[in-house]
């Protein structure tokens, strides 16, 4: 499909981008599972390289031949706009500093069965709504290297376009799909084996070195909020409490360093 010049933004192609907020993405009209968008080379790479699939791509003039190579086989049917920074940002409602922005369909979230039948260790992340730290989260849980994320009902959407940006598009690498409540989830994690380890400020809970010298072979990393931690929902369900030892005064780290730390002492 040739590049589309925009000197005006009638074209009907363009609502993907047009000031929508993160939920109205999730329930776009037209699509089976809503949809989403990435900024930046890199994250559309990664994304592509995943198997998710492209709608439209807005591109400053200087990133449309790269845009149009990422895309490959997809550019005979995925417009590529571009168009003065200006005008980019009146439809979007931003600057597109990476030099891009494209919307991609929603993947339908497999079930939590099908990502612990092969994995040693999984991180849950429970009512964090802050989409910067459940990016980083992502970000550590690639780089460090555990098999998924499991995120509770109230959690931030980590297709939220914050969250893709901040964990560097590890969002759509990384295996990943919400939990039930409790009562529900619980069962399913020991069903799979797994030890349920709640990273919490409790007077049981036992240093993380410890820990990890004797940990099982399959373990599920459980992160709460930076203000009220876990819930009593969740420690009451864990197997036991883990906690990282601090200095200075220090009571604990933000939850993304935090979960940095305790997945590289357990992977």
């Amino acid at each position: 499909m040739p590049v589309v010049e925009l000197s005006e933004l009638s074209d009907p192609r363009l609502n993907d981008f047009a000031r929508h907020t993160d939920v109205e993405l999730r329930g776009a009209r037209g699509t089976e599972n809503g949809i989403f968008l990435v900024e930046s080379l890199l994250v559309l790479e990664r994304a592509l390289r995943a198997g998710h699939v492209p709608r439209a791509v807005l591109s400053l003039a200087s990133s449309v031949e790269e845009s149009i190579a990422l895309l490959g086989a997809h550019a005979a049917t995925v417009p590529v706009f571009t168009g003065e920074p200006e005008l980019l940002a009146e439809l979007t409602g931003y600057q597109v500093h990476r030099g891009v922005v494209a919307s991609l369909e929603r993947p339908a979230l497999p079930s939590p069965e099908s990502l612990l039948a092969g994995a040693r260790r999984v991180v849950v992340i429970e009512d964090v709504v802050d989409p910067t730290n459940v990016g980083a989260i992502f970000r550590s849980v690639a780089g460090i290297g555990a098999d998924a994320v499991f995120v509770t009902p109230r959690c931030a959407d980590p297709f939220y376009r914050r969250s893709l940006r901040v964990s560097m598009g590890t969002v759509l690498q990384v295996p990943w799909t919400r939990l039930p409540s409790w009562e529900l989830a619980a069962p399913v994690l020991r069903e799979t084996g797994f030890e349920v380890a709640a990273l919490a400020l409790t007077p049981e809970a036992v240093a993380l070195r410890d820990y990890a010298a004797r940990a099982p072979e399959r373990v599920a990393l459980l992160l709460g909020t930076e203000g009220a931690g876990l819930s009593p929902e969740a420690l009451a369900h864990a197997d036991v409490h883990v906690q990282i030892p601090m200095h200075h005064g220090i009571d604990s780290l933000n939850v993304a360093a935090a979960s940095a730390v305790a997945l590289y002492a357990l992977v």
